[in-house]
């Protein structure tokens, strides 16, 4: 192997460690909370948002870097090449710069909460971390006892939806709630559709993932129905009057949410062809988040 060679394949694991694509989870439910807001007041913070998008990249890189550092104490990223502790073969170096990152991105949180004048919105965010550190932290793990998948619900959907919705209002909203569930889920998805590539590497380090739980073939009907359910509880917000009648520009993403099912129901239990399908469920993700904010922002100007 050519010298080219193993600098590309270096940047392309460093690429794969830093995961670009898995920060839109930082910005997509902060979106769609403040599009919420904008829709029913007609009003927008910009400050606000920016200082909140800025400390949640920052947030995510924490628990990005966190769960390496977790994961490498467990052995079951032995095989994973683009572990950032693997990468760098320094475990503690990740460590600090994780934590450096979570003590700057609450920093900011700080900062906005004190211009605020209001200490709701720093207390959603901790509990979202903490929420977020159970996943993988010990001596919790509960992403080994397979219950990852709600942990990313709560803290993704309700949790951060309410706070960003907050962040512009500084009151809470019943509909907004009730949208935030189609963020958790879809954000659900990303996680669920990352474990079926890796059942046997699960099983060597006793994480009992849903797809290790389940198996890959029920796994993947599982998938279907999660799936449908996002645009099932779209149309029924929209009859409800929940969401306006524009949201049903959501329904331009089921391309990519056909694609999704449709690649993993073929290839469940083939780990090489299978292993893609979180980036297809983040393709569904962004494209579904999108189309939601667009319909809110659009539905305050008819």
């Amino acid at each position: 192997m050519t010298t080219k060679q193993v600098t590309q394949k270096n940047h392309r694991l460093w690429l794969a460690a830093i995961k670009p694509p898995i920060y839109s989870v930082a910005i997509a439910p902060l979106a769609v909370g403040t599009a919420v807001a904008f829709a029913q007041t007609r009003s927008f913070n910009a400050p606000s948002f920016l200082i909140f998008i800025g400390a949640a990249i920052l947030i995510i890189a924490w628990l990005n870097l966190s769960n390496d550092v977790f994961d490498s104490e467990t052995g079951i990223d032995v095989n994973k090449a683009h572990s950032v502790v693997n990468l760098t073969g320094n475990k503690s170096l990740v460590f600090w710069g994780a934590n450096l990152c979570l003590t700057i991105g609450i920093g900011g949180i700080l900062a906005l909460a004190w211009w605020q004048q209001d200490l709701t919105v720093l207390g959603l965010v901790l509990l979202c971390c903490f929420l977020g550190y159970t996943y993988q932290g010990p001596p919790f793990r509960l992403g080994y006892l397979g219950l990852g998948e709600i942990i990313c619900f709560f803290t993704f959907g309700p949790g951060a939806v309410s706070a960003a919705y907050y962040s512009q209002t500084q009151t809470f909203s019943a509909d907004n709630l009730a949208i935030s569930t189609i963020i958790g889920i879809s954000t659900s998805i990303i996680l669920f559709c990352s474990h079926f590539h890796q059942v046997e590497d699960d099983l060597a380090a006793g994480k009992r993932s849903p797809i290790v739980r389940l198996g890959t073939a029920n796994g993947a009907k599982v998938l279907g129905i999660a799936t449908a359910s996002i645009y099932l509880l779209t149309a029924i917000f929209i009859v409800a009057k929940i969401l306006p009648p524009l949201s049903l520009l959501f329904f331009g993403s089921m391309p990519f949410a056909y694609h999704l099912v449709s690649h993993v129901n073929q290839n469940h239990d083939i780990p090489e062809k299978v292993s893609n399908s979180k980036f297809i469920a983040i393709n569904l993700y962004l494209s579904s988040s999108l189309l939601l904010i667009l319909g809110l922002i659009f539905s305050s100007h008819v």
